[in-house]
């Protein structure tokens, strides 16, 4: 069987923040994580990302990390799956695909944020031109051998863990989650969260628990946010597998689609 490997992004939606990244492969025994970094700049570093370098930039050179996938997995990746508005047609409001998702998983906390002209605006243009220049052409219906499709965990996780809500795992809005309880309790609810998705991931994806290995309890805010941002990107590669394995289903129109596990 042919390697199959899949490239996920966890992409900021400005030009100053970092971007997670992750790689998946499958030789006909199941998926594993080859790599995760945190940055764009981790991700490049031979040795791969250590989960604390967060180097700024938004703004993927794209044949420099489709080479750097080709030169760690042996080849270049037949997917990529980038949690990013992304469409064929200029995005200056709420697209199809956005009030789809919104109206299947917004009760539950999975509603997809607005996009607009400037947030993301020239990014997610740039990303798309890019990847399509270098032979990843966005796939909204179908997938056609080499393709760029959008992810989004929110909607993802729900599925992975058969979840009644949004997961709270986002570093930024613990106080949000858990009012009631003091800072270091709020911490460590966090990091039972994220010990339950890597869980799960791990089941489909081998190699996530021993890659993504928890931060400390006491960790720095930046350091918790790298981790995370490690997590997203591992979540969209995962998605991007469960799409080439015939197990997601993209929601939205001919312009846009979000494609979403279908756990079975």
């Amino acid at each position: 069987m042919k390697r199959r490997i899949v490239l996920g992004i966890d992409a900021a939606w400005t030009e100053r923040e970092p971007s997670g990244i992750a790689m998946v492969a499958d030789d006909g025994t199941g998926w594993r994580l080859l790599d995760a970094a945190a940055s764009y700049d981790g991700f490049l570093m031979p040795s791969g990302g250590d989960s604390i370098i967060r180097h700024r930039g938004s703004i993927p050179d794209v044949r420099r990390i489709i080479s750097a996938v080709e030169l760690k997995a042996g080849s270049v990746p037949d997917l990529v799956a980038i949690d990013m508005p992304l469409s064929s047609m200029p995005i200056v409001g709420r697209r199809v695909s956005d009030n789809l998702i919104s109206s299947l998983y917004g009760a539950r906390g999975g509603g997809t944020h607005s996009p607009s002209a400037l947030r993301p605006g020239k990014i997610s243009d740039n990303i798309r031109a890019e990847f399509d220049a270098a032979g990843y052409p966005l796939s909204v219906m179908t997938l056609t051998g080499r393709d760029l499709i959008e992810v989004y965990p929110h909607p993802a996780l729900i599925e992975l863990a058969a979840a009644e809500r949004r997961l709270p795992y986002k570093h930024s809005k613990i106080a949000k989650y858990w009012r009631q309880e003091i800072p270091v309790v709020r911490r460590q609810m966090l990091l039972e969260v994220w010990t339950r998705i890597v869980d799960l991931l791990d089941d489909r994806v081998q190699g996530t628990k021993a890659a993504l290995r928890l931060p400390a309890a006491d960790a720095r805010g930046h350091q918790m946010k790298a981790f995370e941002d490690k997590l997203d990107a591992v979540v969209c590669a995962w998605v991007g597998a469960c799409a080439m394995d015939g197990r997601a289903t993209p929601f939205g129109n001919s312009a846009s689609a979000i494609w979403v596990p279908t756990q079975r």
